[in-house]
């Protein structure tokens, strides 16, 4: 298995990146962490711009493919995202939920193409870690090169 690479995150607790089981990887909740380093907080906003969150949302995702991606042998890659939950910190009024997970399921579709994208929940919660305002979590499978 690939060595954890220094860009993702470390964890905030007793927990792994990513843990895979056969031909699935399956990641932790990531956030938008640069390193250690949470690049926004606090809740999402109704009155803001959606595009106010969109590099927070980007990152929390890529940090979650890049844990999914530390699983593969050299030979291998991956082959489709199964599901994504995106957590959102926000506040009671906001509920443009799924047009902020967007910005992950945008990404992943550059990064993966059509392979990018799976099912999908975006769920709107009181409060995340770190006070982060986004978290994504994965599951993918892999295939052989």
């Amino acid at each position: 298995m690939s060595k954890e690479k220094p860009n993702i995150p470390i964890p905030q607790g007793k927990y792994v990146p990513a843990v895979r089981h056969g031909d699935l990887v399956f990641t932790s909740g990531m956030t938008p962490r640069d390193g250690d380093v949470l690049v926004l907080s606090g809740k999402v906003r109704a009155d803001e711009p959606l595009v106010t969150y969109r590099e927070a949302v980007r990152l929390a995702a890529a940090n979650a493919l890049e844990a999914a991606r530390n699983m593969l042998d050299k030979n291998e890659k991956l082959a489709k995202v199964l599901s994504m939950t995106v957590f959102i910190q926000a506040e009671e009024s906001f509920t443009a939920h799924p047009r902020l997970a967007d910005f992950a399921s945008e990404y992943l579709y550059e990064e993966l193409g059509p392979d990018g994208i799976g099912c999908r929940a975006a769920v709107g919660v009181s409060s995340l870690p770190g006070n982060a305002p986004v978290e994504i979590q994965m599951v993918v499978s892999v295939k052989s090169v």
